[in-house]
């Protein structure tokens, strides 16, 4: 276990709202703490909400790489017959196409057929629009240049695929979307894994195109979002009652 004398070292667990990134989240940490030394484990997209583990104190973000690779749960929203450039919600939707399932929504059977065939040991292949680096240069600036680029697949593994609640066409506020089948998706991964990635392959194996409309991230290992607080109730007068060891977590660093 972590073992600091420093009182203002420690972890938070926050819940962070969509629009911002995981590094302005880190910023407003600073700005309340007036601690320079924080840090977060496992970046959250902007479109995206949920839970971050923030630490706190030079001593704290030494131990940001054991929670890293722990494995993360997402409650989706996964749009089926559209796609973006950057499968969400960040950019326009450039294709509106139902696929083989014309203007009749997919049954529950079908689509969680699909998701069997993306359950387990997978190769993905990363979405264009993401920070990973080919040649030196991050495919996110290729992409906003037109430039194709070869990206090579990656392992990853996806333990839980399942949907929550399939919800039939209709999205007030984005006109495109009004052909379009959306579902909900409970989703159990490992470390490293593309959610954007996953609602695009899962479309490709219902014959048409995806993206997601929202994702949320409800748990890093045993991290709970139930236990976080929300960015906008942290206040300079509250976070350091909120910090929290690995000790007073309880949590078994064998398991982290």
């Amino acid at each position: 276990m972590l073992n600091t004398t420093d009182p203002q070292s420690g972890f938070i667990l926050i819940d962070k709202p969509a629009r911002i990134t995981s590094h302005d989240v880190v910023d407003v940490l600073r700005r309340l703490t007036g601690i320079k030394k924080i840090g977060h484990a496992g970046t959250l997209d902007p479109f995206a909400t949920g839970l971050l583990i923030i630490a706190i104190g030079r001593e704290t973000t030494r131990e940001i790489s054991k929670f890293v690779g722990m494995d993360k749960t997402y409650e989706a929203q996964i749009v089926l017959g559209a796609t973006t450039a950057s499968l969400d919600t960040e950019t326009e939707v450039i294709f509106n196409r139902v696929g083989a399932y014309g203007h009749t929504p997919l049954r529950r059977d079908e689509i969680e057929n699909a998701m069997k065939k993306l359950t387990g040991e997978i190769d993905q292949i990363p979405p264009m629009h993401s920070a990973i680096k080919v040649g030196g240069k991050r495919l996110y600036k290729s992409a906003r240049k037109g430039e194709e680029v070869r990206v090579e697949p990656r392992k990853i593994r996806v333990k839980e695929f399942t949907m929550i609640e399939p919800k039939i066409p209709q999205v007030s506020g984005r006109p495109v979307e009004q052909k379009t089948q959306i579902i909900s998706a409970h989703i159990k991964c490992s470390s490293g894994t593309y959610v954007r990635a996953l609602a695009r392959d899962l479309a490709a194996e219902l014959g048409t195109v995806g993206y997601l409309r929202n994702l949320k991230r409800t748990s890093i290992g045993k991290f709970e979002l139930q236990n976080a607080i929300k960015l906008k109730d942290l206040t300079a007068n509250n976070w350091q009652i909120l910090v929290k060891s690995l000790k007073e977590m309880a949590i078994d660093e064998k398991a982290i």
